[in-house]
C-alpha cells in the first residue's frame, strides 16, 4: 500500500468513527478507487454511510463541523443525498453518500434474485457492494449483504443484459445508432454526443456481462475492460477512441466508427454463440 492510500483510508476511518456513533447509521463503507488500489491523485473518498431511515440534516452538520471540512456542501440531492467536502488537513474531497438499507438490498435483489437487467450499469451497485471496504458495521447487517454478493455471476442474467442492450445499439428502429444518424444529419452536435453515450453505456454493459465481470461504474470504462476482460472485440480500445474522436465533428464519419464499433462486438458475440 503506497503512502497516499494509507492516508486516504486512514481519513475514511476517522470519518466513520465520527458518523457510527448517530443511533440511525446501520453500516459505514469505503468505495470508489482506494479499496482497489487505483488511487490517483484526483481520486475522492467515496463513503458509504447506511441507514434504515436516513440521518437528520443536523445531525451531519454537527459530524462534518467536528471533522473540521473545509468547503462544505450539505444535503446534495441531485443524485443521492450526499455531503460533499474537502479535508482540512490532507485537501482530499470527500463525500459521504447516504443510501437507505432496503434500498440497496432492493439493488442486489434486482439482480441477482430478479435478474433483471437495465440500459447499461445493470450490475454497478453489486459491484460497489461486493468490493467496498467495510468501516463499521453495527450489527453485521453489511457483512451479510457483502456475503451475498460473493455469488457466482448468474447466467441468465448474464444474458438478459445481452438481450435487453444489443437491439438498442443498432437493431431497432430508435436504436442509438439511428439516433446518431438523424442528429448527424441536424448537425446537432449535443444530441450526436448524449446518445453516443447512451450507447457506449450498454455497449459496456454487454462487454462486462459477456466476461462474467460486475460492472465497475462511470470512470476509466476503457482502461479497466481492456485490463480486466478475456474476451473482447478486437481492436475495441482504439475502435472506442476513433469513435469519440468522430463524434466532435458531428459528421458522417461517427456513423462509420459507430458501425465498426458494434461490428466488433457483434463477431465477438458470434463467436461466443449468440445470436445477433
Amino acid at each position: 500500500m503506497t503512502e497516499e492510500e494509507a492516508t486516504g483510508i486512514r481519513l475514511a476511518r476517522k470519518i466513520a468513527a465520527a458518523f457510527s456513533p448517530l443511533p440511525s447509521v446501520e453500516a459505514i463503507a469505503l468505495g470508489g478507487s482506494w479499496p482497489g488500489g487505483q488511487v490517483n491523485g484526483d481520486s475522492d473518498i467515496d463513503l458509504y454511510v447506511y441507514t434504515p431511515s436516513g440521518i437528520p440534516l443536523p445531525d451531519r452538520q454537527a459530524v462534518v463541523a467536528k471533522l473540521g471540512a473545509v468547503r462544505p456542501e450539505l444535503n446534495q440531492t441531485f443524485w443521492d443525498v450526499g455531503d460533499v467536502w474537502h479535508d482540512a488537513d490532507t485537501g482530499i474531497e470527500v463525500e459521504a453518500v447516504f443510501w437507505r438499507t432496503s434500498w440497496i438490498e432492493s439493488m442486489l435483489d434486482r439482480v441477482l434474485v430478479q435478474r433483471r437487467p437495465s440500459s447499461g450499469y445493470t450490475t454497478s451497485h453489486w459491484y460497489t457492494i461486493r468490493n467496498s471496504l467495510s468501516l463499521y458495521d453495527r450489527n453485521g447487517w453489511f457483512a451479510a449483504l457483502q456475503d451475498r454478493s460473493r455469488q457466482p455471476y448468474p447466467e441468465s442474467l448474464r444474458r438478459a443484459i445481452i438481450a435487453w442492450n444489443h437491439p438498442v445499439l443498432r437493431k431497432i428502429t430508435p436504436s442509438y445508432r439511428n439516433q446518431i444518424d438523424k442528429a448527424v444529419r441536424r448537425k446537432d452536435l449535443v444530441s450526436v454526443n448524449h446518445r453516443l453515450a447512451a450507447l457506449l453505456a450498454s455497449y459496456f454493459d454487454i462487454v462486462f456481462a459477456l466476461n462474467r465481470l460486475l460492472h465497475p461504474g462511470e470512470k476509466r470504462l476503457l482502461e479497466l475492460a481492456a485490463e480486466r476482460c478475456e474476451k473482447l472485440p478486437a481492436n475495441m480500445v482504439a475502435q472506442v477512441e476513433r469513435t469519440l474522436q468522430a463524434a466532435s465533428a458531428a459528421d458522417h464519419a461517427v456513423i462509420d466508427t459507430v458501425d465498426g464499433l458494434i461490428d466488433g462486438l457483434d463477431r465477438l458475440l458470434r463467436e461466443e454463440g449468440f445470436e445477433v
